[in-house]
């Protein structure tokens, strides 16, 4: 995965990926900053979160190395500060943020301890980094593998571990504060991968897929089309539901994880 991808899926990405209000809350409660903080969003993509935690009352930046997207960003909301910039160099001042957030960004990172320590760099010390992660661990159990195996084995090969994020945040002067696991609600507004979980037939829609980057950028045309052939087979006998019962599991679907910027650079 890199970066370019969401230059070539960015057009149309907000007719499925919206703020949504259950995960905004969290990231909210978990920032736990008084109105006026300031804030950083790591790969902010379209500014969904960002603009709607402007909202909020935090004074917002979004930080994106996609161009097109950030082109949609920066129609939301004139009081975000809205920059092109990667993780691992990002255009911002020492110490000049109160918290920051990365929602489902961190695999698309070219080096993720080197993303880490520049947040590091960015926050006050005492701040708090909260993330929304997909991991390789969840992922890996999606019933959606029994129908695209290999797209969601490509999926898990670039999302960072568990393990492997906590020791890249604890390398770069983290302390690792809260894990969160998440599952998919009925009420989900966000669409990315898992989010039609309880919906399958919503898998058909290309439209529904187009702002999905496992499909967008990981998933061949002959095992596409044979996975959609055999979902919707399997949505008109009912065999789905057997599918998704055996990858019922209790861990979440999604992670949300809490670090404090309490260690040294």
């Amino acid at each position: 995965m890199a970066y370019t991808d969401y230059d070539t899926i960015g057009t149309g990405y907000d007719g499925t990926r919206q703020a949504d209000a259950y995960l905004l809350g969290r990231l909210w409660d978990l920032l736990a900053l008084p109105a006026g903080a300031r804030v950083l969003d790591v790969g902010c993509g379209t500014g969904n979160y960002t603009s709607a935690l402007q909202v909020l009352g935090l004074s917002m930046t979004g930080v994106e190395p996609s161009e097109r997207m950030l082109a949609e960003a920066r129609t939301k909301d004139p009081e975000v500060a809205w920059v092109t910039g990667s993780a691992e160099a990002l255009p911002v001042a020492d110490g000049s943020f109160h918290g920051a957030i990365a929602t489902l960004t961190t695999h698309h990172w070219t080096d993720l301890e080197q993303g880490f320590r520049e947040v590091q760099r960015a926050l006050l010390p005492g701040s708090p980094f909260v993330l929304f992660l997909a991991t390789p661990e969840q992922t890996g159990r999606y019933w959606l593998s029994h129908y695209f195996p290999d797209a969601i084995a490509r999926s898990c090969e670039v999302l960072p571990s568990v393990p492997a994020t906590r020791s890249a945040l604890e390398r770069a002067g983290f302390r690792i504060a809260a894990e969160e696991p998440y599952s998919i609600r009925h009420t989900l507004q966000d669409l990315f991968l898992y989010s039609a979980k309880e919906e399958p037939q919503r898998y058909l829609d290309e439209g529904f897929r187009k702002g999905i980057s496992t499909f967008a950028a990981l998933t061949g045309s002959d095992e596409l089309n044979t996975g959609l052939q055999r979902l919707r087979a399997d949505i008109d006998s009912g065999g789905w539901q057997k599918v998704r019962d055996r990858h019922r599991h209790e861990d979440g679907d999604y992670l949300f994880l809490k670090a404090m910027a309490d260690g040294g650079r």
